[in-house]
C-alpha cells in the first residue's frame, strides 16, 4: 500500500505524530502526549481470524490503529470504528484517508453504550476491542483526559463492551479481545453474561520465567462450551530482543498472507 505524498500535511498541530507500521505500508496519527497504542493492539490484530467479506466492528477504536491493520491484512473485509472522543475519531478519520482506505474502513463517533441506537442489532459478522483495563475507582486517573478514558472505565466497563458485541453480533459471530490476566476471572464472567461464549485462549508474557501479562481471547455468540488454550506467547527471549515468535508475528502482520477461509 502505497502511503500518500501528503501525509504530514494532515497533522494537526505540534503535538502529534505521524507513526509507520507495517514496514512503512501503515501510518497512524496520535497524540504525542495523548493515548498512544502498544503492543497489545498489535498481538489482537495478529489474533483476530476474517473470513472472506467479513463485516468487523472495532468497538472503542481508539487511534483506529487494529481497524487499519485488519484493513491490510484482510482485503475483502470491512471495518467500522466507533470511538466516543470526538477529536481522537477526527484524528483516526486523517489516518484512514492518508491511508487511502476510506472505502473499506469507516469511523463513527458514538458511545458503545448505545450501541443500539447506532446500528441494527446483528449487524457484524466480528466485533474486536481492547478495552480500557482499569476500573474507574481504582489506581490514580491519567491528567490527560484522552489516556484516561482508554485506561480508565470512564466511558464504557467490560461490561458495556461485552453488551456492545452481544447487540452487534450476529448469531455465531465471533469476538476477539486483549485484557490484563489478572482481571480474567472478570473477563470470563462477562462473556458469558454477554452470550459470548469463550473458545480460544492464550496467554502472553514478557519472558518465559514471568507470570502472563495479557489474555487474547476468541469468542463465539451463543456458541457451545469448549475452550482451547493455545500455548503461551513470549514477547522476549534472552535478554531485551524480541522472542523468535514475535519477530514472526511482525512480519505476518507486515506481509500478510490472506484470509482464514
Amino acid at each position: 500500500m502505497k502511503r500518500n505524498e501528503d501525509t504530514l500535511l494532515k497533522l494537526k498541530g505540534e503535538d502529534e505524530t505521524a507513526d509507520v507500521l507495517l514496514e512503512g505500508r501503515l501510518t497512524v496519527f496520535q497524540k504525542e502526549r495523548g493515548y498512544r497504542f502498544s503492543i497489545d493492539a498489535l498481538l489482537l490484530s495478529h489474533f483476530v481470524r476474517l473470513r472472506k467479506r467479513s463485516r468487523v466492528v472495532d468497538i472503542g477504536t481508539g487511534s483506529g490503529v487494529i481497524g487499519l491493520v485488519l484493513a491490510c491484512r484482510f482485503p475483502d473485509a470491512s471495518i467500522t470504528g466507533i470511538e466516543v472522543q470526538e477529536e481522537v475519531v477526527d484524528m483516526a478519520r486523517r489516518s484512514v484517508e492518508a491511508n487511502r482506505l476510506e472505502g473499506r474502513v469507516e469511523i463513527r463517533h458514538g458511545d458503545i453504550r448505545e450501541a443500539r441506537a447506532m446500528y441494527s442489532p446483528d449487524s457484524f459478522d466480528v466485533a474486536v476491542f481492547n478495552p480500557p483495563y482499569r476500573k474507574l475507582n481504582s489506581g490514580r486517573v491519567n491528567p490527560y483526559r484522552e489516556r484516561a478514558i482508554a485506561r480508565h472505565e470512564i466511558k464504557g466497563s467490560l461490561k458495556d463492551f461485552m453488551e456492545a458485541a452481544r447487540i452487534l453480533l450476529k448469531d455465531g459471530g465471533i469476538v476477539y479481545a486483549v485484557y490484563p490476566a489478572q482481571r480474567g476471572t472478570e473477563l470470563f464472567c462477562q462473556m458469558r453474561r454477554a452470550s459470548l461464549e469463550p473458545k480460544k485462549l492464550r496467554m502472553v508474557h514478557s519472558h518465559p520465567s514471568s507470570e502472563a501479562e495479557f489474555v487474547l481471547i476468541e469468542g463465539v455468540k451463543r456458541g457451545g462450551e469448549e475452550l482451547a488454550v493455545m500455548a503461551p506467547l513470549f514477547i522476549y527471549g534472552e535478554g531485551r530482543r524480541y522472542s523468535h515468535e514475535m519477530t514472526q508475528i511482525f512480519n505476518e502482520i507486515a506481509c500478510p498472507d490472506g484470509f482464514a477461509g
